[in-house]
């Protein structure tokens, strides 16, 4: 009879499978052609993992409201992204811009809470509110950008009722097995939004189409990391509290499921990891934060990860368009150095 090692619980077949299999595509090249075919071959994997994306409708844009904040624009504004998905969100704009004046855009994509207002300082009833992301999309817009900050599937005005997600359950996962349904990734669905997202903002005259950058810290993190990994109009990126291992932090090395069905990514430890994932960002400058005393993500295995998407940059030959942000804080959005760092890269081509 077979000595073979049997598994009972998925959590000893998923820590089973780990200790004995290895991703067919991370990358343990070294040169710029290493680095070059690799990302070909992974980025094609990672995109049919992914699966199908619903078909393009146009935008069909509205302006809601517009309000007067002392020194920029706020208006919510929404547009569809697919036949049965329409996205509300916020804009803001700096104020005092001359006809024909056009600045860098940014996505900032918020992560697990209330949704978008958050990142422009609101609650759910728009009463003033500050969270782990301290109102970064205000931060930016006072820099000088304008910023864009959409609600993901689940979250602020796209919350599914209370009733339907059932009570003790995460809605992250019902939404996610309902979307699968119809035949689609919630990931993949958010990707698609976040896509769209860019197409309105290119579209605004306030915006200069060449220069756009995306940051988000925790799922916002995670949306930063698929977005700016699969459309390339993203300049200038910042992770913040999302780089890591699936294999050593969200399943493995404590043994708990840090995850949800709103940034699972099907398949992914079959080809790579999150840091490979990041790794097709390159050449492109990007910024990643790192909290010392973060719960969710924990500084060993942040560490990790890090030094393996930096040596994919270094192969791409762009070690110098990587930094870390290592700081003494819990989960939470730093802008220590990711603030600086998009002025470095997307306010080179200003006036």
């Amino acid at each position: 009879m077979s000595k073979r090692k049997r598994y009972f619980s998925s959590y000893d077949s998923v820590h089973a499978w780990i200790a004995g299999e290895r991703p067919a595509l991370s990358f343990a090249g070294k040169t710029t052609d290493d680095w070059r075919a690799w990302r070909r071959t992974f980025r094609s994997r990672l995109a049919r993992l992914l699966g199908p994306m619903p078909e393009k409708v146009p935008l069909r844009a509205e302006v809601l409201k517009r309000e007067d904040m002392g020194d920029h624009v706020r208006e919510k504004v929404v547009y569809d992204s697919e036949r049965y998905a329409s996205v509300p969100a916020w804009v803001l704009t700096p104020k005092g811009l001359k006809k024909g004046d056009r600045r860098p855009g940014i996505l900032a994509a918020h992560g697990h809470g209330l949704g978008k207002n958050p990142l422009v300082g609101l609650n759910m009833e728009e009463q003033p509110h500050e969270d782990y992301q301290h109102q970064l999309g205000v931060q930016l817009v006072r820099r000088g950008y304008v910023v864009i900050a959409p609600d993901w599937r689940g979250f602020g005005e796209r919350k599914s009722p209370a009733a339907w997600v059932r009570q003790g359950r995460d809605p992250c996962n019902v939404n996610y097995m309902a979307e699968g349904y119809r035949g689609y990734h919630l990931l993949t669905l958010q990707i698609c939004d976040a896509m769209r997202t860019l197409d309105y903002l290119q579209s605004r005259p306030e915006v200069d189409p060449d220069r756009l950058g995306c940051v988000g810290v925790s799922f916002g993190g995670t949306m930063t990391t698929f977005l700016s990994a699969l459309d390339g109009r993203i300049g200038c990126a910042c992770i913040s509290g999302y780089v890591s291992t699936v294999r050593g932090d969200a399943l493995g090395m404590r043994g708990r499921a840090n995850t949800c069905g709103a940034q699972y990514m099907p398949g992914l430890l079959t080809i790579g990891d999150i840091p490979d994932v990041a790794g097709l960002i390159a050449p492109r400058p990007l910024c990643v934060e790192m909290g010392e005393k973060d719960t969710c993500f924990v500084i060993e295995d942040v560490q990790k990860a890090y030094h393996h998407l930096a040596r994919i940059y270094r192969a791409a030959g762009a070690g110098d368009r990587i930094v870390p942000d290592r700081f003494p804080d819990d989960h939470q959005f730093s802008g220590r150095k990711s603030l600086d760092w998009f002025d470095r890269w997307l306010k080179s081509r200003e006036a």
